[in-house]
């Protein structure tokens, strides 16, 4: 594997660390004002320590190279890490909220709010800082354990921002029951960031297709189209871990030699890894042109010509995944 995954894992060692400092940080806030709004802070930081130290491991397993059994490699762990992830972050959103409704029922003032609030904006600080880079460096190496790792940690930050302007409020107006309301909301917030962490992770398990990716991909082909690439079908990309994984199949002129097959499916290839990098695998299938292929070749020199070209058919996601020709 490439020493971005190396890159990964070293990260996400200060994301794990960094997220146990934050977590005792916050359990003082707490233990200083008993306040349920702060322990919707505190019990987010379970889940980030928790799932700190699950992306690691994973970043860990999908640095292996691939084996017998794993002939695609690691990667796909991340896929189950943010899964899990995402899990935890809408199991501690509903714990949170029947925490608060407890307190709406059995409301109890709050103590030294002015020092919670301090230490709980100081957590939003790091937790943002951190989120930010974890997603940007996450984009860079495709590392989606590192992307919703980031993602959290900045849901934690806007989550965090929130409970210190209720706290606020109810420290300059002493309604105590705005405690178990600030909680119940961000509860509510915090289910939605794991719902979308949990439907992101599924995809990439189930391997389905990234409609943006596609789109880059297909601009790309059709810009820089050779003539001698009659058409391209049954198009497909999958991501394991950093690496992707292209396949389809290229109709060029029946008459090539293997080598003359072999220069074009080279062009293909380099302009793909052009724009996505040298971690990348592309298998092409080379199919013959048929009679009815005539109308649709672009070819301005072909001796075996069976019928004059009529139109170019522009190639869109919509018919580059087809398993067909066109015709």
């Amino acid at each position: 594997m490439p020493i971005i995954t190396k890159e990964n894992f070293a990260f996400q060692k200060w994301i794990a660390f960094i997220g146990v400092l934050l977590f005792f940080v916050k359990l003082l806030a707490w233990y200083l004002t008993q306040s349920v709004a702060i322990l919707t802070d505190m019990l987010e930081s379970i889940v980030n320590v928790a799932s700190g130290f699950i992306g690691l491991y994973s970043l860990y397993l999908a640095s292996i190279p691939k084996d017998r059994n794993h002939p695609y490699g690691h990667g796909k762990v991340e896929f189950v890490s943010a899964g899990i992830e995402g899990g935890l972050i809408t199991a501690a959103g509903i714990l949170i909220i029947f925490e608060a409704v407890g307190h709406l029922k059995n409301p109890h003032p709050l103590q030294q709010l002015d020092k919670g609030m301090g230490l709980v904006l100081l957590t939003a600080i790091a937790n943002y800082l951190l989120g930010f880079f974890a997603v940007k460096k996450g984009k860079k190496n495709k590392s989606l354990a590192l992307i919703a790792a980031g993602k959290h940690l900045q849901s934690d930050t806007y989550t965090t921002i929130g409970i210190v302007l209720g706290l606020i409020l109810i420290y300059f107006t002493d309604i105590i029951w705005l405690d178990a309301a600030v909680a119940i909301f961000f509860a509510l917030v915090i289910i939605f960031t794991g719902y979308k962490i949990l439907r992101e992770s599924l995809a990439g398990i189930m391997d389905e297709a990234d409609s943006n990716l596609l789109e880059d991909v297909v601009d790309i082909l059709q810009k820089n189209r050779k003539e001698n690439w009659i058409d391209i079908h049954n198009f497909r990309i999958i991501k394991y871990g950093t690496t992707l994984h292209f396949d389809c199949h290229l109709t060029l002129p029946w008459y090539f030699d293997v080598r003359e097959a072999h220069q074009e499916i080279d062009q293909l290839e380099d302009l793909v890894k052009a724009r996505f990098g040298q971690d990348l695998e592309l298998f092409v299938h080379a199919d013959a042109c048929q009679s009815y292929s005539c109308v649709l070749c672009q070819k301005k020199e072909c001796t075996q010509r069976a019928r004059p070209f009529e139109q170019s058919i522009v190639w869109t996601v919509e018919n580059i995944v087809e398993n067909k020709k066109h015709q």
